[in-house]
């Protein structure tokens, strides 16, 4: 598993990271994510439901891994969608995730 990957586990342990569609978008809406990760194999309509509310209220968004691998990095079920609720985790899964191969997008 790659160190992003990781970090996205370990913000799980911690207790500062959502999951699930609707969580998330109320994360987003009252500023409370700091990153929101999207699984690349996402549906376009989630892709770009998300991609406009992170634009709009100005929260970074983080396109990659598949939703099998964002699951068994939280240690659960598949996962299209997470939000990271802190923000030294969120720079953490940055900082690595800019040098992976296996993300698409980051804005």
């Amino acid at each position: 598993m790659n160190k992003a990957l990781s970090n996205i586990g370990l913000a799980m342990r911690a207790g500062k990271l959502v999951t699930g569609d609707e969580i998330v978008l109320k994360a987003v809406r009252s500023s409370e994510a700091k990153l929101v990760i999207l699984a690349k194999d996402a549906s376009v309509n989630t892709q770009k439901k998300f991609r406009d509310k992170c634009g709009s209220y100005n929260i970074p968004l983080l396109i990659g891994f598949d939703r099998e691998s964002l699951g068994n990095s939280v240690g659960k079920a598949e996962r299209v969608v997470l939000a990271v609720t802190d923000q030294g985790f969120a720079q953490m899964i940055l900082k690595h995730a800019g040098i992976m191969s296996e993300v698409e997008y980051i804005e």
